[in-house]
């Protein structure tokens, strides 16, 4: 890759795909490549702009006649959980989580694996090895974590760390926020709905970071994979007008946000 071409970022557009959130659409992506000494800021940027990154790519929907996918970023600071958010706080109340550098683990992969095997098995990722899921991990030019949770264990108190790994998310640091980049679990433990926790714990985490997003990729109205996002409010939706408020009432002003 040219110096120029890692100062200037290069667009590419996608083969149309058959779309696996809305049956019988296809789906179209452009995308670019994040790397260098400015990736880091092309991501907060291209976040911004509705982009989401998968390792040193980020990429958005560019479809032909259809808007479905809609970029979503929790405002932090004015969230307060609904009655059964509450509930899911309370029943992990047991878990801890710490936040790690992006390094892949065994302990990691063995998650993620019975995760894809029991929720995604005919999905894109059901075939990724131990060296693509340390690429997933590994291959970011930007500022990323990992954060664990585990169950409290005896020493929890006093060591600050749990002992059993259940669940996972690998998250970019933003100048104005936290980006779940993706998110896994053990699902002998749904019971827990360790997702949606996950979600909560992060909005917790950019408030006492001083943050005031949390991004949460996609949401599609209408696909059971990504409607859940619409529950998590007040949040901002991006329209070609800018990001636009929707709060508990869930009508959207028509004055966008900056």
């Amino acid at each position: 890759m040219t110096q120029h071409s890692r100062d200037t970022p290069q667009f590419y557009l996608t083969a149309p795909s058959p779309c696996p959130y809305l049956p019988g659409r296809h789906e179209r992506k452009v995308f670019t490549h994040l790397v260098g000494d400015k990736a880091g800021d092309l991501n907060d940027l291209l976040t911004h702009g509705g982009f989401r990154r998968s390792q040193s790519i980020a990429y958005r929907p560019a479809c032909d006649q259809c808007r479905a996918c809609v970029s979503v970023r929790v405002v932090a600071n004015e969230f307060r959980p609904s009655r059964n958010f509450r509930k899911i706080l309370a029943r992990n109340v047991d878990i801890v989580g710490e936040q790690r550098s992006a390094v892949p683990t065994s302990e990691q992969y063995s998650v993620f694996r019975a995760y894809l095997d029991k929720r995604h098995r005919h999905g894109g990722m059901a075939d990724m090895t131990v060296l693509d899921y340390a690429m997933m991990v590994e291959d970011s030019h930007v500022e990323t974590r990992i954060i664990e949770y585990r169950k409290r264990g005896v020493d929890s108190g006093i060591t600050g760390r749990g002992e059993d790994l259940i669940a996972v998310a690998l998250t970019d640091v933003l100048s104005d926020g936290l980006s779940m980049v993706y998110s896994f679990f053990e699902p002998s433990e749904r019971s827990r709905s360790l997702g949606t926790f996950m979600i909560l714990d992060h909005i917790a985490r950019a408030r006492r970071l001083g943050l005031p997003y949390v991004y949460l990729g996609y949401w599609i109205a209408g696909s059971r994979k990504m409607d859940y996002k619409g529950r998590f409010l007040p949040q901002q939706r991006l329209a070609p007008s800018g990001w636009l408020r929707v709060d508990a009432s869930g009508e959207v002003p028509s004055e966008p946000q900056d």
